[in-house]
Formats: C-alpha cells, sequence, structure tokens
C-alpha cells in the first residue's frame, strides 16, 4: 500500500515498483491516513510505503496511527531531506526504513521493498516458531527451567513455577541458586547446582538421589531431573536448561510397596519373608555374641469356626486384635509376625534361658485369652504355642520354625490353650499327625465311621431311657481309633463338620430304624461341637436332614459343651433359639468343669445336665466331688432341668447317685457301648 498525497511522486513510486520484474509487486494507492486507516484491516498488505505528511495528518503522527493499527506489517518512510527528523523519528518507533524521494528509481526502490518483506516475513515465522515452542514447553506435564551464561534464569514454564513457588515474572534475571534450592533428604545437606555444574562443564547430568527441592513458601517436594547445556550456532555454552518432576507420590508410594511386601496388610506385621531375615539375623548376631534367643510359634484354637459362623470381617477383625495383644506383650527390639491365616511367631532376643521364654508365652496366652470385644460380639478365644531355643533345638531359621510347630501341635494335642516346648522325639509325632490327618480325609468315602451306642438308664425303674451315640473310626492299618486321637485333627482341618452330618444322618437312621422295628423309643443323643454348630446353615441343614430320615426331633439330644456358649452370646442364642424350634432338646456336656456354667443355665434353653465323670469318678472317696454332685443334682431339681452322671463305673457310685436322687446315669457299669445289632438285642430283652 501506498500513501501518499502528492500524485507526482505517487507516480514516481508507482512507475519505479511496476517496472521491476523481481521481485513483481501490486501496488494499492491511497491519498489520506484516513482512507489507508479504513482499508489495512483487509488482508492483502505485504508492506506499506508512506509519506508523513499527509493532507489529513502530518509527522510521527502519521506513523503513529498506521503502527497502532497494524504493527506486523512493515513500514517504509518516503521523505525529504528536510523532514528526515520525522524519518528517524518514526525509525526509533518500529519502521523499518527510510528513503529519500529523490532517489527513487526502478532498481533501489524494488530491491529495498523486497527485502523489507523478506525479512518481516522471517521475523513473522520466527516469532510463529517460538510461540510454538513456548506453548508446547508451558504445556508439557514436567517442569522446565532455563539460564543464561551467567547462571541467571531466562525461561520457567508454568509447572515450574508451581514446583519451585516462583512466578515466572519474579524469577527472570536472578540467579538460578535463589530460585531452584536443593537439600539431600536425608542429611538435609544443600546440594551443588546442577545447571552451574552442567555450564562449567559442558556436559548433561541428573540430580543426585533422594534430592528435595525446597519451594519458595518452604515446602518440599521430592525431585528427579536431567540438566544439558544449550549452544549457540557455532557450539559455544550459552546456558543451561533443566527438566524436572516431582517424584512426592512416586516415592511414597514405592516406599508402601516396599513395606507390603514385607508386611502382613491385614496386622501390619511383619510377614514370612520378613520373619526370615529377622530371624536369620537374630541368630547371627546370638551366634557371635555366644546367647540365645526363643522363637514361639502361635495357633489359635478353633478360630476357623469363628469365620464361619461369625463371618470373615469378624475374624478379621479378631486377628488384628490378636496382633495388637502380641505386640503389646513383647519389647521393642523382639519380632512379631503373622505366617498367615490364624498363626503368628514371636522371635525374642536375647533371652537368659527357658523360663524367659515360658513366662512370656504365659503372658500372650493371658493376654490372647481374655474376651475380644468385636463388632458387638464377645468373643473368647484360646492359642496353643510352641517353644524352641537357639542354639538347642536348632541352628538355622527353618529347623528352628519347624520344631517350633511341631510344638505348637503337641500344645495342641496336650488340651489347647497352653505351651510346650520342643522335644526331639515331636518330629515322628508331627509326622504321624499328617498321615492321621490325610487317612481321615478319605474315611467317610471308604465307609470306615462307626458309631457305637451307650445305654443311659433309668434309676428309678432300671429300664433304658436313651443312648448316646459314639463315633469310632475302623482305620484300614490302625483297627479301631478312638476320637479322642482325631477329633482335634478333624475340628483343626474343617472336616468336623462332614464327619458330623454323617453321624446325625446315621443315628437318625437307625433311630428311625428301630422304631420301625417295634423296639421300645428311647431318646437318642449325639454329640455336636462347637465347629459344627458354628457351620453356616447348620440349623437349617438339621431339620433338612431330620426330614429326611424321618426321626422324631421329640426324641433326639444334641450334646453341647461349653466352649461353644462361651463364644459368643449372641449367635449362640439364634443357634440354639434354632434347634429349639425344630423340637430338638439341649444337654450340656461335662457340666462342672467350665467357670461359667451356672449362668448358662439362666441364659440358654439347656434342658439336660451331663455330670462330668472326673466328679463321679471319686464321689464315693473324695468329700468334695460328692458335694459337687449333691449340688448339681439339687439345682438342676429347683431349675426343673434333667440330670445323668456320666461314666458309672462301680455299685457304690450308684448307690450315691441313687441316695441323692439322681434320675439317670450311664457308663460301663451297665454297658459299655455296642454296635447296633447289639444294642437293639438290649432293647429288645431291657425291662
Amino acid at each position: 500500500m501506498l500513501i501518499e498525497s502528492d500524485v507526482k511522486g505517487a507516480n514516481a513510486v508507482c512507475a519505479a515498483l511496476t517496472a521491476s520484474q523481481e521481485p513483481q509487486f501490486e501496488v494499492t494507492w491511497v491519498t489520506s491516513c484516513a482512507e489507508a486507516l479504513r482499508r489495512l484491516p483487509q488482508p492483502g498488505i505485504a508492506a506499506i510505503l508512506v509519506d508523513l505528511f499527509l493532507s489529513d495528518t502530518r509527522g510521527i503522527e502519521t506513523f503513529d496511527r498506521l503502527f497502532a493499527l497494524v504493527p506486523q506489517i512493515p513500514i517504509l518512510i518516503l521523505t525529504s531531506p528536510e523532514h528526515e527528523s520525522s524519518a528517524l523519528a518514526a525509525l526509533q518507533g518500529g519502521a523499518r526504513d527510510y528513503l529519500f524521494k529523490d532517489r527513487i528509481d526502478g532498481f533501489l526502490l524494488p530491491k529495498l521493498l523486497g527485502r523489507m518483506i523478506d525479512r518481516a516475513a522471517s521475523i513473522e515465522a520466527l516469532s510463529a516458531e517460538k510461540d510454538s515452542a513456548q506453548a508446547t514447553l508451558n504445556s508439557i506435564g514436567d517442569a522446565l527451567i532455563s539460564t543464561d551464561a551467567q547462571g541467571r534464569v531466562s525461561f520457567l514454564n508454568p509447572v515450574a513455577e508451581l514446583l519451585t513457588g516462583w512466578p515466572r515474572a519474579d524469577a527472570i534475571g536472578r540467579p538460578f541458586a535463589e530460585v531452584f534450592r536443593i537439600v539431600d533428604s536425608s542429611t538435609r545437606a544443600p546440594l551443588p547446582d546442577p545447571m552451574s555444574i552442567a555450564t562449567r562443564e559442558n556436559r548433561t547430568l541428573g540430580l543426585t538421589p533422594d534430592c528435595v527441592l525446597i519451594r519458595r513458601d518452604g515446602a518440599e517436594a521430592a525431585i528427579e531431573d536431567s540438566v544439558a547445556p544449550i549452544h549457540d550456532r557455532h557450539g559455544q555454552v550459552t546456558g543451561a536448561v533443566m527438566v524436572f518432576h516431582d517424584v512426592t507420590a512416586a516415592r511414597a508410594l514405592g516406599a508402601k510397596i516396599a513395606h507390603l511386601a514385607q508386611h502382613d496388610s491385614l496386622t501390619n506385621l511383619p510377614n514370612r519373608a520378613l520373619l526370615n531375615d529377622r530371624l536369620a539375623q537374630a541368630i547371627a548376631f546370638a551366634q557371635r555374641h555366644h546367647e540365645k534367643l526363643a522363637v514361639l510359634f502361635m495357633d489359635l484354637d478353633r478360630f476357623k469356626h469363628i469365620n464361619d459362623s461369625l463371618g470373615h470381617g469378624v475374624g478379621d477383625h479378631l486377628l488384628q486384635s490378636i496382633a495388637q495383644r502380641i505386640t503389646g506383650c513383647v519389647r521393642a527390639s523382639d519380632t512379631v509376625s503373622r505366617q498367615g491365616g490364624d498363626e503368628f511367631v514371636v522371635v525374642f532376643a536375647e533371652v537368659s534361658d527357658a523360663n524367659d521364654a515360658a513366662t512370656c508365652a504365659d503372658k500372650i496366652l493371658a493376654s490372647v485369652r481374655r474376651p475380644h470385644h468385636i463388632d458387638g460380639h464377645d468373643i473368647h478365644v484360646t492359642a496353643s504355642v510352641g517353644i524352641v531355643i537357639y542354639p538347642d533345638d536348632g541352628t538355622d531359621a527353618a529347623a528352628l520354625l519347624e520344631n517350633a510347630d511341631f510344638a505348637m501341635y503337641q500344645a495342641k494335642d496336650s488340651g489347647r490353650d497352653n505351651y510346650q516346648f520342643y522335644k526331639a522325639d515331636l518330629n515322628s509325632t508331627a509326622t504321624d499327625r499328617q498321615v492321621l490327618e490325610a487317612d481321615l480325609r478319605q474315611a467317610i468315602r471308604r465307609q470306615e465311621f462307626e458309631l457305637y451306642y451307650q445305654p443311659k438308664i433309668n434309676l428309678h425303674t432300671g429300664a433304658v431311657s436313651g443312648a448316646e451315640a459314639l463315633l469310632r473310626w475302623r482305620h484300614p492299618v490302625r483297627g479301631l481309633v478312638s476320637p479322642a486321637h482325631f477329633i482335634s485333627i478333624a475340628e483343626e482341618s474343617g472336616m468336623i463338620v462332614p464327619i458330623g452330618q454323617w453321624v446325625l444322618r446315621e443315628a437318625c437312621r437307625q433311630g428311625k430304624a428301630w422304631q420301625e422295628a417295634g423296639l421300645t423309643p428311647i431318646r437318642l443323643a449325639i454329640n455336636v461341637s462347637a465347629v459344627e454348630l458354628r457351620a453356616k446353615d447348620f440349623v437349617s441343614g438339621f431339620d433338612s436332614l431330620l426330614r429326611e430320615t424321618g426321626f422324631d426331633p421329640g426324641m433326639l439330644e444334641l450334646e453341647l459343651t461349653e466352649t461353644f456358649l462361651m463364644q459368643d452370646s449372641i449367635s449362640t442364642g439364634e443357634v440354639l433359639a434354632g434347634i429349639k424350634a425344630v423340637g430338638v432338646r439341649l444337654a450340656l456336656d461335662d457340666f462342672g468343669t467350665g467357670y461359667s456354667s451356672l449362668s448358662h443355665m439362666r441364659r440358654f434353653p439347656i434342658d439336660t445336665l451331663k455330670v462330668d465323670q472326673s466328679f463321679v469318678r471319686d464321689v464315693t472317696t473324695d468329700a468334695g466331688d460328692a458335694s459337687v454332685v449333691t449340688a448339681v443334682i439339687n439345682m438342676a431339681r429347683s431349675l426343673h432341668i434333667q440330670v445323668i452322671a456320666e461314666g458309672v463305673e462301680t455299685l457304690e457310685q450308684l448307690e450315691f447317685l441313687q441316695r441323692h436322687g439322681c434320675p439317670e446315669a450311664q457308663g460301663n457299669y451297665f454297658s459299655y457301648p455296642l454296635v447296633a445289632g447289639a444294642f437293639a438285642e438290649l432293647l429288645r430283652v431291657a425291662p
């Protein structure tokens, strides 16, 4: 666009430009500044030639108005020598050049204008490239800072502003070390300026590990970075650039993953892997200092039925409570580990003798034994503990743990809720137990179980009033195995539930068969373990079994142990109410051996008390036992509860019971347990 009020001057410019072959120009001529301002916003103008002295504006005002509207279009000033000062002012304000009117010709003007247009295009391209690069740097997820050769900050992108706490306007021109303060996370010592190193040594480098950036406001962030020198086109270092990012969350996640790899997720105790490492270290320390250490292997008693009856959520909370109590019983230098399930291991370092380990085991057992208040339930649980001493019972971690496990099973076989020290012969005992458990799993399929029936005698009439069904296992190699040798294994392995179902079904089937044979109807008593009663859907399954066999539920009595009644009063009451609703009677076995038996009589619908044989055995020779038996009989009479004494072996015991009004008894004095056929014959001949 040519802006010229003088027609002669305008023609000269047009002639000079149109005569040019290279480059070629298309000229738009306007005579006033106002007309130019109207037409310039339209596209297509590559350059402006303007005489500053027009009909409607004069001097620098002309340039200012044009430049304010289109600063991106290069402007060439056409002037005369007397107005050169105005041209120089325009040049300082942003004009690209000026040319005297009397020097316009077909060679100089096209060349000058062409170079000006090319330079403007190059500048615009560079500006667009710079804008694109800056937009890219501003949008990347990493932080970026650059410095000049003197180590002053020359650029920050928004992420860098956020991480350092320095706005770009405040940071530009400041020393890099002032904007970017870094320290070692462990020692808190300041770290060297990586940008200075990259500039001085002309090499790429990264920050030291565990580097922490101190924000302008004092907040901290763990970072990782890469620093590289910046070179000009001659290869000279002109500064440095750093790309870095916040790894605080990543490091925290890494630390959490590392922790989870070595700790139990439920209890946060060391897991099996970390225990092995800690135990190996403890053994090495004990060996160097000629000291002893103890390892306790603990397993909860009958934990499985808590999961089965109250749910895994309650079971998990119980394990957490157990973990807290064990930890509260040991020193900070000791290790408490959860091995999985309901197994825990404690490593006691620096024990002087076995008595120290026994004292700790007693303390743990007492702590575990206290009621656990979980989700509205009062749960009573006990544990069995095996103890080994280094180096007496093993010299490496594997041997100590294996032998402690053997000792723990010995504690279970010794009645649970106790501890046992390892003895060398336990290895064979544990192996035998494993073999017996494997055989037990096949016993139902191989039809190796049998039921024996021990008569119950009415002491007033002498008639058979009932029978207790007793389980026996006829092992193909071991012969007849007593329940005392396999019931605990069945409970621990979970096999007690299918075995119990078989006993119930077989006893009810046999009772129905005796009724159909016309024999005198008697009440059948069946022992049911706490594990069975806690099993899911026990009551509904039991009801279905009675309907399946057709046995009269009124002639069936389930014998419970006090262990079941102590577990949880709410769920226990629900199970017992469900059994009573079916029409079955309930008996409390081994009465008198528990500490809270009397309270159970008031809280639960018990129909019968069985006086434990340990009291009956010495009833004629021990005044204390005689008092207990007499008290139980009198109490039951006042509560309208049936009483039966078990374990009667002699005539003297029988006469004592009769004198004190005991209504029923059972024991070998009357009859040993009989197979079904022999018991049927007894019913036929009995009065």
